[in-house]
């Protein structure tokens, strides 16, 4: 086996596609910062029970897992950071009030997934922790699209939906959990004709309300539509107003909302609102968010949760290919006056490359396109067709 190969599905990234990577974790963490977004390291490795508990729960199957040498205790290496967020909310930080925290750093998974295809995703990401109300759920939602849109991805499509209306009708209707299983399998599918047969025993009002999730797709005047044709519960009328605050609030964006009430991404942990982000020339979601309360009780203390993350990695497979940043060549001198020149460029962001001794003919392969050359008394930047490779 050649060593120099790497597992399937992890790949290297190459120096134009990392710099404008990086660029762009920047430019989102700055963007989180002016928002009120404190910026978390969490760890790569944690005991796995950390790591699959309330909102990590759908997370054992994506997680590596390994024996800690020093305790013999199951670690695993992180699939997503939003566990760690809500574990360092609930029992670190230990606020009363809201916490908003922002981190940007690498997950592995067992398998390829995300826009990259990759198992190694470049997760960014926001949560909200300490206020339940819609409002929050907003917030999260306009930082997502700002977020996108500082990356450079225009025209974009939020679909919404609330798993909480799927949740109030197997309350209200005491369905079984198999058939609850069965019914959020089928929803997910969007299987009219498997709704349909699971509901056939339960009461009309019940499974007209259950068939009806899978044609309740749209525009805003899905809403509508719903409140007509599904049990007016508190809980399904708080979820649909929900929708229609934040659906409102994000056409001042000037993107396109749709809802789409049987999607239930994340039903076993989400408690509200979900929302994914779609654009052109993009094979699936971008980014993917939603509200999590109470997952911080596997941390010993319960708190309201929302938030969003996007694989950077995947982002950027639809943009434009990334250009090189051409730098300034410098000869292989010491002359104080070549020397101050050069740092005086660097610190204006310019990349100045000095050559080292014997490498004049390996020049082309700096990328360089402009060079330091001695006019006078002074050394001025002048363009440097013939270094170009």
């Amino acid at each position: 086996m050649r060593n120099w190969l790497l597992p399937e599905y992890i790949e290297d990234v190459l120096p134009a596609e990392a710099a404008r990577i990086e660029m762009l974790r920047r430019r989102l963490l700055d963007l989180f910062r002016v928002h009120g977004y404190e910026y978390v390291i969490p760890p790569m490795l944690e005991y796995l029970e950390s790591l699959i508990t309330g909102v990590g729960r759908d997370l054992d199957l994506a997680t590596f897992k390994v024996v800690d040498q020093l305790s013999g205790r199951l670690m695993g290496v992180r699939a997503d950071t939003t566990p760690q967020a809500a574990r360092i909310d609930a029992h670190i930080l230990n606020r009363q009030g809201v916490t908003r925290l922002c981190y940007a750093g690498s997950v592995l998974r067992t398998s390829p997934d995300g826009l990259a295809h990759t198992r190694e995703p470049l997760q960014v990401g926001a949560e909200l922790f300490g206020h339940a109300g819609v409002e929050s759920d907003a917030e999260i939602q306009c930082l997502m699209i700002k977020s996108l849109q500082a990356v450079g991805v225009k025209a974009l499509h939020i679909d919404f939906s609330n798993v909480g209306i799927f949740g109030s009708l197997v309350k209200q209707s005491k369905l079984s959990d198999a058939l609850e299983e069965a019914l959020y399998a089928a929803l997910q599918s969007k299987d009219q004709a498997a709704v349909k047969a699971l509901t056939a025993d339960l009461d009309a009002g019940t499974r007209e309300a259950l068939c009806s999730l899978t044609t309740l797709n749209g525009g805003m005047e899905v809403l509508a539509r719903a409140e007509a044709s599904l049990p007016a519960h508190d809980e399904i009328r708080q979820a649909l107003n929900d929708l229609r605050y934040a659906g409102e609030k994000l056409l001042d964006l000037g993107v396109d909302v749709c809802f789409d009430l049987s999607e239930l991404r994340g039903y076993h942990y989400h408690s509200g609102i979900v929302f994914a982000a779609y654009a052109q020339g993009y094979s699936g979601p971008l980014a993917l968010g939603g509200r999590y309360d109470e997952v911080g009780l596997a941390f010993g203390r319960a708190r309201p949760a929302t938030g969003f993350s996007l694989d950077l990695r995947g982002v950027v497979t639809a943009l434009p290919p990334a250009p090189a940043q051409k730098a300034i060549f410098a000869p292989d001198s010491d002359e104080a006056a070549l020397l101050q020149k050069i740092a005086s460029l660097r610190a204006e962001g310019q990349v100045v490359i000095q050559e080292l001794p014997g490498g004049a003919q390996y020049r082309a392969e700096l990328g360089c396109d402009r060079r330091l050359e001695k006019q006078g008394a002074e050394w001025q930047v002048i363009p440097a067709p013939e270094l170009k490779n």
